[in-house]
């Protein structure tokens, strides 16, 4: 980093899709750094000089409106294939912030009283209440990615799902809710890599899935069924951004900074007291005595 460039400076940025892009995610260099000119050690540190920012963002949101009806709220999408860094972005980004102001839901395969229901049903029960930072760790986009891969939705279904996605997340934004869609861009050799160390180390045996070999088959399938889903569903409400993320630290500071520009577009406010503050005071004055 030049000596006249200081963290504070730094913008990680990922890479931003306007609506209507016609791109291929594999276009993007997943060990890029977009805005960021540091090194690992540059990227800590930058993470935890933002920590105190963004908890305090949090904490405004969450405490205008605390209780009340109506409100905003930031919904994070987190997508990305196996071992991209999810868990990572959780712990070391929305992990820094009071957790009764961050509601984490992770999607897993939907039950059998879930297929009962239009695939967006089991979605809206955990979008944020007024004044929560809501998570997606996979989320919705699920049901337009794997089912385009392994067949289980025809073409003209995972259209109308984007149709509906379009929708949805249409309605979140007029209701006051800020999306925030990142799609974690890992490269295959780092997967390959990070699998391996899953394998090579006791600790993180429970981490491996020996399902994530069978879905490397499918590679290039699941990057052809990004880009279709990240041309469909990338809005000027709910845009998309892809992070590149074969380097852990920068995702980290890429999704840090999504969420703290998110926070910082809302501005939220401090409540004013619903109680004449000076009374109050001298009450509490006269138990002091």
């Amino acid at each position: 980093m030049s000596k006249k460039t200081s963290l504070a400076d730094q913008t990680p940025t990922g890479f931003p899709l306007p609506s209507g892009w016609t791109g291929d995610v594999t276009e993007f260099d997943p060990r890029a750094t977009p805005g960021f000119g540091g090194k690992k050690a540059d990227g800590k540190k930058l993470l935890t000089l933002r920590d105190r920012a963004l908890d305090d963002l949090q904490e405004r949101l969450y405490a205008a409106h605390h209780g009340e009806s109506g409100g905003r709220s930031v919904l994070l999408i987190v997508q990305g294939m196996d071992t991209a860094g999810k868990g990572g972005i959780m712990r070391h980004v929305v992990g820094n912030v009071d957790p009764q102001g961050v509601d984490i839901t992770a999607f897993k395969a939907p039950t059998a009283a879930e297929k009962r229901h239009d695939f967006l049903w089991r979605i809206r029960k955990h979008t944020p209440a007024p004044g929560i930072i809501g998570v997606f760790d996979r989320s919705h986009y699920e049901d337009v990615l794997i089912h385009r891969v392994h067949g289980w939705a025809d073409a003209t279904e995972i259209r109308e799902r984007y149709t509906a996605i379009n929708a949805f997340e249409r309605e979140l934004t007029e209701a006051g809710t800020t999306i925030v869609k990142v799609m974690l861009h890992i490269s295959r050799q780092e997967q390959a890599e990070r699998l391996m160390e899953r394998l090579e180390r006791s600790d993180k045996h429970w981490k491996f899935n020996p399902g994530d070999v069978d879905e490397r088959q499918h590679w290039d399938d699941y990057m052809e069924a990004y880009t279709r889903a990240l041309r469909a569903t990338s809005t000027v409400g709910a845009p998309w951004t892809v992070v590149p993320a074969d380097r852990k630290w920068y995702a980290r500071i890429a999704v840090q900074q999504l969420l703290l520009d998110a926070l910082e577009g809302i501005d939220p406010q401090w409540p004013e007291a619903d109680y004449d503050v000076e009374e109050q005071i001298g009450r509490l004055r006269e138990t002091m005595d």
